[in-house]
């Protein structure tokens, strides 16, 4: 004890005398509350055991975790030393100078070689092709899907089904086979349904959602360099795409309005769909008898591909920013250079963290330990994101005011949906002088 305690005060009086950062004995990392949350706290008591710096993963539900944060951020508090934050805060978050720029650390331990280049582009950089990074690469994580592989595989329904569609049934390989299973498996009088989406309009979700399939489609949410959006968002692909996000609604189950990653994993669970979308963070609770009576016969797939061949989803997860108010910046920095070592990175994805880390998702061992890991692993290199611009909440909130009615309420064409989304995002954009 007494040699631990001549070590801290031999580190404070160095840290005194060469004017750094306090010595830490104890970092805050904050995340919303989840399970990955929880995978990353006990990755992190074993940094304590190597170094005696105790880090905590403080967390908060997701329905509050960005304005807690922000918070905190306008504020200019130090509760907290890193955040592993939200890929649409970059924008907001950088130039509001909440988070310390990581470009040197990022050159320095060639993360752009290392981490998945869609993490690095979403996660880690921003603006756009800067070369400026602000985050770390930290959970990765997408948009996939769960199904029920005893109703696939059942001769009589694999019969009925090729017989009234001509082809074999088995996980899609586009969005029209993936409509028509969908419409195959929806027999309310028998209480199954064909599948679930997400349609929650309170934050991102049913902007995932949609996303999923515009992607698909060959479209895009518009030019992130130039910000057009008019021929972008309301093309004609965008149009056809908004239009199948919506006939998958009416094969959902009853009060199906406002869900997101919780109701979706419950209609597996529950036994109530051929298919469920959903972040890959949460198929592990369904590969759990305890909490998934159907466990057994649960498999998993990545997003089909459109009528042409592309083939992307909605890109989740997260990067670790260390926070431009913390007292603790030297100390975050050694930490985040334990995490993106090759054998930290083995221990994340391990305890059931989705690592970034191109080599760990691409070996054999990561695809084979689960049986969604491949699914995940082909998924996290086709990934495309949403606007992380300063004023994405703002571009956010118009999407989830135009699409709602339209897919849930049943108001308008999806032409005039996305016409009107256009023009939205025009105006936004022009008011932050954006594209001028």
């Amino acid at each position: 004890m007494r040699n631990t305690l001549i070590g801290i005060a031999g580190g404070l009086a160095l840290a005194l005398a060469s004017g750094t950062s306090a010595y830490a004995q104890e970092l805050t990392i904050f995340w919303a509350e989840w399970d990955p949350a929880n995978y990353l706290q006990e990755l992190v008591n074993e940094y304590e055991a190597e170094t005696g710096v105790t880090v905590t993963v403080e967390t908060t539900p997701w329905s509050d975790f960005q304005t807690k944060a922000f918070t905190e951020f306008n504020a200019r508090g130090s509760a907290y030393d890193m955040i592993v934050g939200d890929s649409q805060w970059l924008g907001a978050a950088s130039e509001g100078g909440h988070y310390v720029d990581l470009t040197e650390f990022f050159n320095k331990h060639n993360l752009g070689e290392v981490m998945a280049p869609a993490t690095v582009k979403y996660y880690a950089e921003y603006p756009g092709n800067s070369g400026k990074f602000w985050a770390v690469p930290a959970e990765g994580d997408a948009v996939g899907w769960s199904y029920r592989k005893d109703w696939f595989e059942d001769p009589a329904e694999m019969a009925a089904f090729k017989e009234k569609y001509g082809y074999d049934l088995a996980p899609p390989a586009d969005w029209k086979q993936l409509t028509d299973i969908a419409e195959f498996f929806h027999r309310p009088d028998e209480n199954r349904y064909g599948i679930a989406i997400y349609t929650d309009n309170s934050y991102d979700a049913m902007v995932m959602g949609v996303e999923n399939a515009i992607f698909s489609y060959g479209a895009e949410l518009g030019n992130f360099e130039t910000y057009e959006v008019d021929g972008y968002v309301n093309s004609d692909k965008a149009v056809a795409a908004l239009e199948n996000y919506k006939k998958l609604y009416s094969y959902t189950p009853p009060g199906w309005a406002k869900t997101f990653f919780v109701e979706n994993n419950q209609a597996i669970t529950e036994g109530l769909v051929a298919m469920s979308m959903n972040y890959f963070a949460f198929f592990p609770a369904l590969l759990n008898e305890a909490s998934n009576p159907h466990a057994a016969n649960t498999g998993f797939f990545a997003n089909p591909a459109g009528p042409d061949g592309d083939q992307f989803a909605a890109l989740g997860g997260q990067g670790i920013s260390i926070v431009s108010y913390s007292d603790y910046q030297e100390e975050s920095m050694k930490f985040l250079e334990w995490f993106i070592k090759d054998e930290t990175q083995k221990r994340w994805a391990e305890l059931g963290g989705y690592t970034a880390s191109a080599a760990v998702l691409q070996s054999e061992e990561f695809r084979k330990a689960t049986p969604y890991n491949e699914a995940f692993y082909q998924t996290m290199f086709k990934v495309k994101d949403f606007w992380a611009v300063p004023e994405f909440a703002e571009l956010l909130t118009a999407a989830n005011q135009r699409l709602y009615p339209f897919i849930v309420g049943n108001e308008g064409t999806a032409k005039e949906t996305l016409d009107a989304l256009a023009s939205d995002w025009e105006a936004t954009f022009k008011k932050y002088g954006r594209g001028q």
